[in-house]
């Protein structure tokens, strides 16, 4: 009787000490208690990949710039995390690069997709936004929407690699023989330029700022195209996470939406380029809606 005794309570302290050793580890799997969020806070620095898409986000003389970047920032501020260090990638590294543990976070504008959000965890939505095209001077094709590429073989676009556009040209009814793809947008116009393509299409803003940045007569935003009338469009565009960081994405939200109330992420848009209520999210339309297709 007395050898049973002595076996049960070595079992119960066991048991205490494993229930111990459990309360030190949280979800994360972390030890000591400490999320990713609180790591992040101690080290006071967070690392975002982006790509070279202005006006979302991009680098100029050196420094981070662009709507999606300036609020991202703004929310890390919000959430104790001063240094925001920036790591460039080309568009189709974001997701992997994220999923990797690369990046913290990635903010790039990047729009909220059924599919991509099978390998990353979407945040909030941070902006609203359609899509444009550029064609040569004079537009000689006479290219006003994504149909006019369908109804004529001969065209050629040409997109950002990993870009919506991309689908957007499918279901349209563009060939895939017509469409190419280049790593970034300057390689686009590019493409344009030297006759290797005829259009180039990316959300209406990019194409306004980056051919005013080109600052080229050869090229011209075609000011009336017609929007596709597809799921996806208008996009979505938010800051993304690793699905294994559902914590530090839940705490992202949760500043985002201090920010939008105080009226600091309108402003951040409307010194970006961006029109403070054409592009700004409306509020039924949630991450969780756009993946289940209510809003896609």
């Amino acid at each position: 009787m007395k050898n049973f005794v002595k076996l049960f309570m070595f079992a119960a302290l066991i048991t205490f000490l494993a229930a111990c050793g459990n309360g030190a580890t949280n979800d994360d799997g972390d030890a000591g208690g400490e999320g990713r969020l609180e790591e992040l806070r101690e080290a006071n620095e967070v690392t975002i990949g982006f790509s070279n898409e202005a006006p979302y986000a991009y680098e100029e003389n050196g420094e981070l710039r662009g709507a999606a970047v300036d609020i991202a920032i703004a929310v890390f501020n919000e959430l104790g995390i001063d240094n925001v260090e920036g790591q460039l990638a080309d568009w189709g590294q974001l997701i992997p690069g994220v999923q990797a543990g690369q990046f913290d976070a990635i903010t790039a504008g990047m729009a909220i997709t059924p599919d991509r959000a099978e390998n990353a965890l979407f945040g909030e939505p941070e902006m609203m936004y359609g899509e444009g095209i550029v064609v040569e001077a004079g537009n000689p094709h006479g290219i006003y929407s994504f149909e006019d590429i369908a109804n004529n073989p001969d065209i050629t676009v040409i997109v950002m690699e990993g870009a919506t556009g991309y689908d957007f040209l499918l279901e349209s009814g563009v060939s895939e023989d017509q469409i190419d793809t280049a790593g970034d947008i300057p390689s686009t116009f590019s493409a344009l330029q030297a006759g290797r393509a005829d259009v180039t299409t990316g959300t209406d803003v990019t194409m306004r700022q980056a051919l005013e940045s080109l600052g080229s007569a050869d090229l011209e935003l075609v000011e009336d195209f017609e929007q596709p009338d597809i799921e996806g469009v208008p996009s979505y565009g938010a800051a993304a996470f690793s699905l294994d960081n559902e914590e530090l994405r839940d705490a992202y939200n949760e500043a985002l939406q201090t920010l939008k109330d105080d009226g600091t992420v309108a402003e951040l848009l409307e010194a970006n380029g961006f029109h403070p209520e054409q592009n700004f999210a409306p509020e039924d339309v949630t991450t969780e809606s756009i993946i289940s297709g209510e809003n896609y």
